[in-house]
């Protein structure tokens, strides 16, 4: 038996699922529309708008949830400030502070590139002053930093469970790389929902974007499990259904469908997207300790 199964539960519910979901569809639909703004054409400006708004907006429930996970919400600036000696509060060493200060600074440029798309769209008011941000290299260092951060987001959750000391989580180095491929399935089928059917060129990029990830998220599934090997007995059940399922509805019935039913595909992604991180988390969770 793994000695992970010798620990106790993290006691991370619904919040921090919320927050693995809302968390990788912000941090996917950056990465796109940074690499619209990098490497991109006229053609695909709706798409990059598109991008930035559905990262902030995703992003913006993403503090206030887990501030309402921790034990005393109200000192949740204590991961950034020092209270005795003053001073910011860094520790390289845990991931937890890692992940805080670079969710911070994500918000930070996912604001940036919304109110720079806005301003531009809209040339009149002091929403024009951020539109020089889209120009020239600052529109390119901010997508640079931008992009790695989202990419850093929509990966880390899974890291931050692999740090954990749990069943499941701290059994396979896999879970980064799985909701770094869930991230880029969902975000691509959020924006193909969104998207305006007149996006020909936009559209057809993001359904190739979105198969391949899907197709890459199942190979990643399929791989998980067979490296957790007798830890995947955990999922013997009902935990083992749901996870099933997720793999059925929510790639292989979309990847079938993609071609005549694109908006379904699209829904049944997404819905797939909060189904493997609810199983993923809450199924750990679930396992008490010494037992299973």
């Amino acid at each position: 038996m793994s000695d992970t199964f010798f620990s106790a539960p993290a006691h991370w519910h619904w919040l921090v699922v919320l927050y693995f979901f809302l968390g990788g569809i912000a941090g996917g639909s950056y990465a796109l529309a940074a690499l619209v703004t990098l490497f991109g054409r006229g053609a695909h400006r709706t798409l990059e708008r598109v991008g930035y708004h559905v990262a902030f907006f995703a992003l913006l429930p993403c503090p206030a949830l887990l501030i309402a996970d921790l034990d005393r919400p109200e000192r949740f600036w204590h991961l950034f400030w020092m209270s005795q000696r003053g001073g910011p509060m860094f520790k390289w060493w845990s991931p937890i502070s890692i992940g805080s200060w670079a969710l911070l600074a994500f918000g930070v440029f996912a604001t940036l590139s919304l109110l720079a798309v806005r301003g531009e769209h809209h040339p009149t008011g002091w929403l024009q002053v951020f539109a020089l941000l889209r120009r020239g290299l600052a529109g390119k260092i901010i997508a640079v930093f931008g992009g790695f951060l989202a990419l850093f987001t929509a990966g880390y959750t899974g890291v931050l469970l692999s740090v954990t000391n749990r069943p499941i989580w701290a059994d396979t180095p896999l879970l980064g790389l799985l909701f770094a491929l869930s991230a880029a399935a969902t975000s691509s089928a959020v924006l193909l929902i969104l998207l305006r059917r007149g996006e020909t060129a936009s559209r057809a990029w993001l359904e190739r974007m979105e198969r391949a990830s899907a197709a890459l998220e199942l190979g990643a599934l399929a791989l998980l499990v067979v490296w957790l090997g007798p830890v995947s007995r955990v999922w013997f059940g009902v935990w083992g259904l749901a996870l099933l399922g997720f793999a059925l509805g929510g790639i292989v019935v979309p990847l079938v469908i993609a071609r005549r039913a694109a908006v379904l595909a699209s829904a049944l992604l997404v819905a797939g997207g909060l189904v493997l991180r609810a199983v993923i988390v809450l199924s750990s969770e679930a396992i008490p300790k010494t037992g299973v």
